[in-house]
C-alpha cells in the first residue's frame, strides 16, 4: 500500500460527489488518466464551483496526489466553460504542473463519471464496467480536497454542500458530518414555507426526506428545500404499483426515454422503453432487455425530462435492477463489442437552464455562493454506513469522551468500507447504526 493510499484510508475519504466509494480502493489501481470532476450539473448546486475558486491550490495538489498514486501520465480538470472564475483560479494554481483543462458545456448529466470519461478520453466505459477499465480514475473536486488534507493527517469530518430552494439565504458551506438538516437549513436563514420537504443530493438524483432531524453524511452535497406541494415530491414518491399502472395505461412506446438516455447514447444496451413494455406486458419479456436495467445510472433524464406522458422509466429500471440484484443475476458483459457512441449524443444533451425550468425550480435559481459561515452544532448523529461496502464497526462506547477527528468506527476485517471519525468534541451518548456525540 503506497503512502497516498494509506493516508487516504486512514482519513476515511470516500467519493464526495456520488455513492461514496472508498477512495483508497479506487487509488489502489493503475491508470493513464487522473481526472478531476468539476462539472456539477444538478440544477441549483454551487458548492463545487465555490470550492474550485476558493480552494484551487488544494484541489490541484489533490489531483497530483491521485496521479502519483495511480501512475497517471495525464492529469485533467474537467470543468464547465461557464465557470470562468474557477478556471482562472485553477489555471493559476496549476501553472507548470502539466495539468490539462477539458471544458464542458452547461448540460445534464455532464458530471456523470462515465460521461466525463467519454468526453475527456474519447473512450466509453464498458457495460457493467468502471472508468479504470479504460485507464481512467475520476475524483470529484471535494474528494480531491479531502485527499490533499488526508496527506496532512486530517480526517474527513466536514462536508461541503449547497442549501437552496425555499430558504431565505441560499448558500454553500462546510458543515460537520452528522449535523441535522434542521441545523444546516437554519444557517441558510430557515425555510420560507411552513410545510416543506427536502431533496438530498439534488433535484434529479436526490432522495425525498421529510424528517429534518436526519443527518448529513460524507456524500451529502445538497439540501434542496421545497414546499410540500411541489410537483417533484409527487414524482419521486410514487409507489411502484402506481408506476406500473401508469405505464400500462399511458406509455405510447414513443421511445423518447431511450433516445435521451445517456447510457444508451454511449453505446450501452439499455432501452428503457422496452423495459417499460416488458414490465407492463410480461408476455413481451426478453432476458437481455431486462438485464439492460442493470446499466441504468438512475440519472432521471428519462422521467423528469424526456417522457411526454410524465411516466417513470427510471423507477421501472431501478425496480428491475433491484430485483435482478436480489436474484443474483450477473450478465456476462463484454462478450460483444460495445456499440459506438451515437452521433446524436452531442445534441441530445439537456441544457441545465431548460432543465431547471422544466423541474419547476426557476423561481429558486438565485445563486448559492460558497461562504465562510461557521456551523456551530451541539449534537451530531454520525452514520456508520456513509459509503459503498460494509458499515464501519464502532470502537467507542456510550459515555466515552472523544475529540473532533478521533476515529470512532473502523473498517471491518477483509471488507470494503471506510473509517468514520468524530466531527464534534464531546461525549458519546448513543451507539447503534449511528454514533451520537453531544457537546459537553
Amino acid at each position: 500500500m503506497n503512502d497516498v493510499v494509506a493516508r487516504v484510508r486512514a482519513a476515511g475519504v470516500v467519493g464526495a460527489g456520488g455513492a461514496g466509494f472508498p477512495t483508497h480502493v479506487k487509488l489502489s489501481g493503475r491508470a493513464r488518466w487522473a481526472i478531476a470532476n468539476g462539472a456539477e450539473c444538478e440544477p441549483l448546486l454551487e458548492s463545487d464551483r465555490g470550492l474550485m475558486t476558493a480552494r484551487a491550490d488544494e484541489i490541484v495538489r489533490g489531483l497530483e496526489y491521485v496521479a502519483s498514486a495511480v501512475g497517471a501520465e495525464r492529469k485533467v480538470i474537467a470543468i464547465k466553460e461557464a465557470y470562468t472564475e474557477a478556471i482562472r483560479a485553477l489555471e493559476t494554481a496549476s501553472k507548470g504542473s502539466g495539468i490539462e483543462f477539458h471544458l464542458l458545456g452547461s448540460y445534464y448529466p455532464a458530471g456523470d463519471e462515465q460521461e466525463i470519461v467519454l468526453s475527456v478520453t474519447g473512450q466509453a466505459v464498458p457495460e457493467g464496467g468502471i472508468p479504470l477499465d479504460v485507464g481512467a480514475v475520476v475524483c470529484n473536486v471535494e474528494t480531491l480536497l479531502n485527499i490533499r488534507r488526508a496527506m496532512d493527517g486530517e480526517p474527513v469530518v466536514d462536508t461541503v454542500l449547497t442549501v437552496a430552494g425555499a430558504v431565505r439565504n441560499p448558500l454553500s458551506l462546510s458543515v460537520p458530518i452528522g449535523a441535522s438538516l434542521n441545523d444546516v437549513i437554519a444557517l441558510a436563514g430557515g425555510a420560507t414555507e411552513e410545510n416543506c420537504f427536502a431533496l438530498l443530493g439534488g433535484a434529479m438524483m436526490g432522495a425525498v426526506v421529510e424528517d429534518f432531524s436526519n443527518p448529513v453524511t460524507k456524500t451529502t452535497n445538497a439540501i434542496l428545500v421545497l414546499p410540500s406541494d411541489h410537483p417533484l415530491k409527487g414524482r419521486k414518491d410514487l409507489p411502484f404499483s402506481t408506476v406500473l399502472r401508469q405505464d400500462r395505461s399511458a406509455c405510447t412506446q414513443c421511445r423518447q426515454c431511450t433516445d435521451m438516455c445517456p447510457r444508451y447514447l454511449s453505446g450501452h444496451r439499455i432501452e428503457p422503453h422496452r423495459i417499460m413494455r416488458a414490465l407492463s406486458y410480461p408476455l413481451s419479456t426478453d432476458a437481455e432487455v431486462m438485464a439492460g436495467a442493470l446499466l441504468c445510472s438512475e440519472c432521471g433524464c428519462c422521467e423528469l425530462y424526456a417522457c411526454p406522458m410524465g411516466l417513470a422509466p427510471k423507477q421501472a429500471c431501478a425496480w428491475m435492477k433491484a430485483e435482478l440484484t436480489r436474484l443474483n443475476v450477473k450478465p456476462e458483459w463484454g462478450k460483444e463489442p460495445l456499440r459506438p457512441p451515437a452521433e446524436e449524443k452531442t445534441w441530445r444533451r439537456i441544457p441545465v437552464g431548460r432543465l431547471t425550468a422544466r423541474l419547476g425550480l426557476a423561481p429558486y435559481d438565485r445563486g448559492a455562493p460558497l461562504t465562510e459561515v461557521q456551523a456551530h452544532v451541539d449534537r451530531v448523529s454520525i452514520p456508520l454506513k456513509q459509503h459503498i461496502g460494509a458499515p464501519a464497526q464502532p470502537i467507542v462506547r456510550i459515555g466515552d469522551r472523544v475529540r473532533r477527528g478521533d476515529v470512532i468506527a473502523e473498517i471491518p476485517d477483509n471488507a470494503l468500507g471506510a473509517r468514520v471519525h468524530a466531527s464534534l468534541s464531546g461525549r458519546v451518548s448513543a451507539v447503534d447504526d449511528v454514533i451520537v456525540i453531544v457537546r459537553d
